[in-house]
């Protein structure tokens, strides 16, 4: 699938659960249900996932968001969360997980990316560090102009340096950025105001031309609603990051991950 074509629309009916009845398919398939393995999911220090990076106001370091790993024989995966919790198990255990709060959505996301790096369907799905996220944002916004030119450009969930390099490469008239952290919405960033997530991302999508957006949607169960509205308006979008690896692969998602590791 290229960027910016459109998903179909039996996928729009809880993206999480429908990549779990994918995921089952596999783990089966592959013989993975008996295999004796554990999944341990522990939440990273800053340090740990992010390293050292330059610029001090990203989500992981400021403590709005944490960053969980999940952990099998041979494979590590990262995933973003504003719910950290642990688990050890096994995979048929994560297959029963209800998807039903922010926790066991981050559980499941982070096992899965864990388990797919592990079957080599999936990479990068480690977190970046120290100055690579910096590098990421560049590069994030360089394919985005590559791909569609100078454009409006929607970001949904506030990536300080990825906000930054957009609003230097579009613009700040080009850019609507939106976030659920109420400590960001009405406050300006670069020069654009941040907008509730809540309420106005229909809009943003609306007036947008290419969206960007969080893989944290799919924790805090939000992306199904901005794939309605991507679809309804007829819009180009880009996950990003990490925490979306797995579930874009199952669902055929666009995901864009430039620095991401394995």
């Amino acid at each position: 699938m290229m960027p910016g074509d459109r998903i179909n629309s039996e996928s729009m009916a809880s993206i999480c659960e429908v990549s779990k009845m994918k995921f089952r398919e596999i783990i089966f398939g592959h013989g993975l249900n008996d295999f004796s393995v554990s999944v341990r999911v522990k939440a990273l220090t800053p340090e740990e996932a992010i390293g050292e990076p330059g610029r001090r106001d990203f989500p992981i370091i400021t403590g709005k968001e944490t960053v969980i790993e999940a952990s099998i024989p041979g494979a590590v995966a990262h995933a973003y969360t504003d719910s950290p919790g642990e688990f050890e198990g096994k995979l048929s255990e994560i297959l029963n997980l209800p998807l039903t709060a922010n926790k066991r959505r981050a559980i499941y996301i982070a096992s899965l990316n864990a388990a797919l790096r592990y079957l080599n369907l999936i990479e990068k799905t480690i977190h970046c560090r120290d100055e690579e996220p910096e590098n990421c944002a560049k590069a994030i916004s360089a394919h985005i102009q590559e791909m569609w030119g100078k454009v409006n450009v929607g970001l949904i969930g506030l990536n300080p340096a990825i906000a930054a390099t957009l609003v230097d490469t579009f613009g700040k008239q080009a850019v609507l950025i939106t976030d659920l952290n109420k400590q960001n919405i009405k406050c300006s960033k670069y020069g654009v105001p941040i907008w509730d997530g809540n309420a106005m991302t229909g809009d943003l999508i609306e007036q947008s031309d290419v969206i960007l957006i969080t893989g944290t949607t799919f924790v805090n169960n939000t992306f199904d609603y901005i794939l309605s509205c991507i679809q309804k308006y007829g819009k180009n979008y880009l996950v990003y990051g990490v925490t979306g690896a797995g579930i874009c692969k199952l669902m055929g998602l666009n995901r864009i991950c430039p620095y991401g590791r394995n």
